[in-house]
């Protein structure tokens, strides 16, 4: 028998989210005690929501204002608070509580319940600081679990269904899992999406309230190959994606928005204003403020379709670099025959199955194991030359392999959040 996650509606999962609660900050902040500032009123009247991509309670505080509506975490934002030791005394309280619950509970299920806790009391603490929405991340064992993601998602919205939004990363399962939680009523931030075109398939699908573009790397991914400067691709995979949306919107009636993340700079922030959502990291927002622009400059940037300067030498056409940004009738076809699987029979060999049947195999490439550690070591920026071959193949896609290499990441420092657990029980 397969070793299942607890059911949401199980004792347990009630006994955790009670537990969670009570390690929460008894107080709970206002956003209207909180100062306004000029320019962040300027960027929301564009049109975005700003959130900030952190989870360092002290860091927020530095820049939290009244117009700022969330904060977003992840397994590696998450690692870094637990690394600095702020949750040792509450992972014994929780392994205590857990094995009450189930003494026969298997150590590595014991440890995924921890960082569950975890995960949820930091994401109280920062909703009751600073009176904002968190997305909470599921963790990266449930990446390829269509239950297990659905389950736990179910659990996070239930411990603060008001100002949890659960974070599912891009995955075959995590579609499935996605539209299941979207159809129960659960706020969505279907992460690590590097084009548009996989955006518009996610949203046809799973139906989620924001999907993200991490333009940054898709920047650094160009330039670290030198396939060109490096300057663009990101936010004209962003701007593309946002019309995309907007374009399913009026074809579909789907309300999904779009979130510029992995945002590197300051000049990002005012080139991209008029998008649905920013997470910025702290570094991005200081570097904003630092520049001062007048307030009456700031406008709505959607509109604009920056070109993308690839070096001579680059395969454009061939290696189809231009995926992060193409939506084809193809894919949408491709996506449509996805969009009529049933979540609560499909699996996500059914996915895979239906995108390759519609000429769209690639998106998410599958890893011999030589190739699954490669991904991994080569990081959040993946070697062109070790993909370049499959990639003209048709057997991968670059935006597919930025999804692998990042849920290969995060899968990474997710580990090191789980051996420290580990050395408490």
């Amino acid at each position: 028998m397969p070793d299942l996650a607890p059911r949401h509606d199980s004792p347990l999962a009630k006994a955790v989210a009670t537990f969670c609660l009570a390690q929460a900050p008894a107080a709970q902040g206002r956003r209207a005690d909180f100062p306004s500032h000029p320019l962040w009123a300027a960027a929301t009247r564009t049109g975005t929501e700003l959130w900030l991509d952190t989870g360092d309670v002290d860091a927020a505080k530095e820049l939290w204002v009244r117009e700022f509506a969330a904060l977003t975490t992840n397994n590696t934002l998450l690692n870094k608070e637990v690394q600095k030791g702020i949750y040792d005394q509450l992972v014994p309280a929780a392994k205590a509580l857990l094995l009450q619950l189930d003494p026969k509970m298997p150590a590595d299920r014991l440890v995924q319940e921890i960082a569950f806790v975890l995960n949820a009391v930091h994401g109280l603490k920062l909703v009751r600081t600073f009176d904002a929405d968190v997305s909470v991340e599921l963790h990266t064992a449930t990446a390829h679990d269509v239950d297990a993601a659905y389950q736990y998602g179910k659990r996070f919205a239930a411990i603060c269904p008001d100002r949890f939004i659960v974070k599912v990363p891009l995955s075959p399962a995590g579609l499935l899992a996605a539209r299941r939680l979207h159809d129960d009523g659960i706020r969505l931030n279907f992460t690590l999406g590097f084009s548009a075109r996989q955006n518009w398939l996610i949203a046809s699908y799973s139906r989620p309230d924001w999907v993200n573009v991490f333009l940054g790397r898709i920047n650094a991914f160009v330039a670290d190959n030198k396939l060109g400067d490096g300057k663009n691709a990101g936010e004209k995979a962003t701007l593309a994606s946002q019309r995309g949306l907007r374009r399913l919107a009026k074809e579909q009636g789907g309300k999904t928005k779009q979130i510029a993340a992995s945002m590197r700079s300051g000049q990002q922030c005012a080139d991209l204003l008029g998008l649905d959502t920013f997470t910025m990291p702290t570094a991005a927002a200081k570097e904003f403020l630092a520049a001062k622009p007048a307030p009456e400059s700031l406008a709505d940037r959607t509109g604009g379709d920056p070109a993308v300067a690839f070096a001579p030498t680059a395969d454009v056409a061939g290696e189809r670099l231009d995926c992060f940004w193409t939506i084809s009738k193809g894919f949408e076809q491709a996506a449509a025959a996805v969009a009529k699987l049933d979540p609560k029979t499909a699996t996500a060999d059914d996915v895979v199955r239906t995108l390759a049947a519609h000429g769209a195999g690639d998106l998410f490439p599958t890893f011999t194991a030589d190739e699954a550690a490669r991904v991994a070591k080569e990081g959040k920026i993946p070697v062109h030359a070790s993909w370049r071959d499959r990639v003209k193949a048709g057997t991968a896609s670059w935006d597919g392999i930025l999804t692998a290499a990042a849920l290969a990441s995060f899968t990474i420092d997710q580990q090191a959040l789980d051996d420290r657990i580990r050395r408490f029980v």
